[in-house]
């Protein structure tokens, strides 16, 4: 679990991608290397999430692979035999996140209250999903939250693109901005994948820019 923050927090980004179909994957895996962003949560919103990710992990071995909005231990045990590396969930479920940590799997779960930090807090989390980001407070809830519970640091999604970005990046208690706006699915759908590899890198220089200063 801490290998795997410890590499989000230096990517400091996170595409959320949504697949609807597999031969997608590998395109949009490719734009994000060339863009210099090889990290993606592949959601398991669609049909096409778990063979997505396999095609990625086979293919791409140096992006480093989630699997998010999982919402059963069923989708767990498919995403990791998959390839996924780690486990993000828009809630906390109990069952989920104790499922995880019994198998050793890094999970990220949701968290917006302090009941649920605390819950996360409890089980040894000290890594843990904010969403909707901007729906429950963005970053003054963050900060809000950390001031109780100091230790924790918040992967924040919902809400999130350019242009508040770097009013995220610059709080020490973000561990990394989950964000879609790089892997849109018009853009996916169109084919632009050198949009995709443009606004990927757009969102590795702001990064830099914040965290390098």
């Amino acid at each position: 679990m801490k290998e795997i923050s410890a590499t989000l927090a230096a990517f400091g980004v996170v595409p959320v991608v949504v697949l609807n179909d597999p031969d997608e994957a590998l395109p949009v895996a490719d734009a994000l290397q060339r863009g210099g962003l090889p990290v993606a949560e592949i959601t398991f919103r669609t049909d096409a999430a778990e063979e997505a990710i396999r095609r990625i992990t086979a293919h791409c071995p140096d992006l480093l692979v989630g699997a998010g909005t999982v919402l059963t231990t069923g989708q767990v045990d498919r995403a990791v035999a998959a390839g996924a590396q780690f486990i993000v969930c828009p809630g906390f479920d109990p069952e989920i996140v104790d499922y995880c940590i019994a198998k050793d799997i890094p999970i990220f779960p949701g968290c917006t209250t302090a009941s649920e930090v605390a819950w996360g807090v409890k089980r040894g989390l000290r890594n843990l999903k904010f969403f909707p980001a901007e729906q429950c407070g963005g970053v003054a809830t963050i900060k809000a939250l950390c001031a109780a519970y100091t230790g924790v640091r918040f992967m924040p999604t919902g809400g999130i693109g350019p242009q508040n970005l770097e009013s995220y990046l610059a709080c020490d208690k973000i561990l990394c901005c989950g964000g879609s706006w790089m892997v849109k699915g018009d853009l996916i759908r169109a084919g632009r994948f050198d949009e995709i590899e443009r606004l990927a890198r757009e969102a590795v220089e702001i990064v830099k820019a914040i965290r390098n200063s």
